[in-house]
């Protein structure tokens, strides 16, 4: 009996798929079986080169920026109805090449949704204004998009963090190119072909899969690119940043986080640990806002530590297919021995796992990417699973005696992303919220976001704000305009 075909993804240029310049493709694995089940193409430079060429043009050529909005909002709203009317598709798709659970995807694609008709109920209405001057002078600006811009996506999110920068850039009249993570392309690709049936003229949206050293350097350092938005690593953020600095463009950068969960001693501990359960085992901890420092007041550390273990070994883990599953696995077969190494290394520094912390080594979950939810008690903060981003479902714990040493705990980190209070004290959570060295604070609540509301971090975690109407403005530059009218004549006499 013959093997069943693969389906075969290619780069989406112009409007067009396309192969790829060298005609490599490689396979796509489900991390819950590292079973190849798709093949894509690799693009390269060439590729990333012909598709600034192809943007360029069509941003120059398509009337796409020069009207006044209304096509944009259509268009915009065209694809977030396709997109809505094959959420089912785009979250099975999402599930096996990236493998969160079916119900996380699904709730990823809403956004995906939201995020669009949101951006495109701006797209029509940016405006300039008139200002009042000295004589006989009329002043105005005007709002224009930037041209070609650049988008590289993560794997964690992979076309909810996509859409999060393409939706703004679109709605403003740019041109756009998306690099997705090698790891999860194929949701991205399979978006690009709905923009084309939602009437984006070719060459607006182009999608090139490869590498960051080929791909996305290639995209970055050339004079048509002008503007990047990027998620992922610090290290990669500082590279394109300085590739960015030597042509002057504008970047958006989110580089992660270590996000504190600061639990005070009259905090409701039921709501408390289900709140702090999904802020670190959602997406298998793959979340750069993941609450993964947890730091308790010592007077309730114990009955705290106690649900959530509690609610950790009751979770279901196995693949995000699974209807029932509450955790999927990890990306890859590297992002599992990544984590296994953090937590290794703290429980040899004198850390103590208190559940989990092991790969499966039995059943079904044993062929996968699996990791059980973790807790590893007992660390402090020379320790790196308490200093660097872990990026998988391991929380660690450490606990405080006031209020002031929980603030200064909290921001003894590199990075400021998200942080978490947890207190039945509204006058408190506001006081402690403003001194959080952190972009976005949550009160009482999981990580939560919304396509209106800023994300956005401090210091490492990052620059510029995704999401909101600020977001759109960064695609735009405001131009002034000074006509001297001459003296106004009198009545005629």
């Amino acid at each position: 009996m013959a093997a069943a075909t693969r389906p075969a993804y290619s780069l989406f240029i112009g409007g067009a798929n396309v192969p790829g310049t060298k005609n490599e493709t490689r396979t796509v694995p489900d991390p819950s079986t590292r079973e190849p089940f798709a093949t894509v193409a690799v693009g390269g430079a060439d590729d990333a080169r012909h598709a600034l060429e192809v943007a360029d043009k069509a941003f120059r050529e398509s009337n796409w920026a020069s009207d006044d909005g209304a096509r944009r909002t259509k268009a915009l709203f065209r694809l977030a109805g396709l997109v809505e009317a094959d959420l089912e598709g785009f979250a099975q798709l999402e599930t096996q090449n990236q493998g969160k659970t079916i119900r996380e995807s699904r709730f990823d694609i809403g956004f995906v949704v939201r995020t669009l008709e949101y951006h495109a109920g701006l797209a029509d209405k940016i405006e300039g204004e008139t200002i009042p001057v000295p004589g006989g002078r009329f002043d105005y600006t005007s709002v224009e998009p930037l041209g070609v811009t650049v988008h590289i996506a993560p794997w964690n999110y992979p076309l909810l963090l996509a859409v999060r920068s393409i939706a703004p850039a679109l709605a403003a009249g740019n041109a756009v190119i998306l690099k997705p993570a090698s790891l999860t392309p194929l949701s991205s690709l399979r978006f690009a072909q709905l923009a084309k049936s939602a009437g984006i003229p070719d060459g607006i949206f182009n999608v090139v899969v490869g590498s960051g050293s080929a791909v996305g350097e290639a995209l970055v350092d050339d004079d048509r690119c002008r503007t990047v938005a990027f998620t992922g690593s610090g290290d990669v953020g500082r590279r394109i940043q300085e590739i960015a600095a030597r042509r002057m463009i504008p970047t958006t950068l989110e580089l992660g986080g270590k996000g504190p969960v600061v639990v005070l001693a009259d905090a409701d501990l039921d709501r408390a640990a289900k709140g702090i359960g999904w802020g670190i085992f959602g997406n298998a901890g793959q979340m750069c806002w993941a609450g993964s420092r947890l730091l308790v007041d010592e007077s309730v550390r114990a009955p705290l530590l106690e649900r959530l273990v509690a609610l950790a070994q009751k979770l279901k883990v196995g693949p995000g297919s699974s209807p029932d599953a509450e955790m999927g696995p990890l990306v890859s077969p590297e992002q599992q021995e990544s984590v296994l190494g953090f937590v290794t290394e703290a429980k040899d520094a004198g850390a103590s796992i208190v559940t989990g912390g092991q790969r499966y080594t039995d059943g079904p979950l044993s062929q996968g990417n699996f990791l059980p939810p973790t807790i590893v008690d007992g660390v402090n903060a020379t320790h790196r699973i308490v200093r660097e981003e872990v990026f998988g479902p391991v929380l660690a714990v450490q606990s405080f005696r006031s209020v002031e040493e929980g603030i200064s705990m909290a921001n003894e980190t590199q990075y400021g992303l998200l942080a978490s209070v947890w207190t039945r004290d509204l006058a408190t959570a506001h006081a402690v919220a403003r001194r959080l060295e952190s972009g976005m604070v949550v009160i009482n609540d999981p990580p939560t976001t919304f396509p209106q509301t800023p994300f956005a971090g401090f210091r490492g975690s990052g620059l510029g704000s995704e999401q909101g109407r600020r977001a759109l403005e960064f695609y735009t530059r405001r131009k002034n305009v000074m006509v001297n009218v001459g003296r106004l004549k009198g009545p005629a006499k």
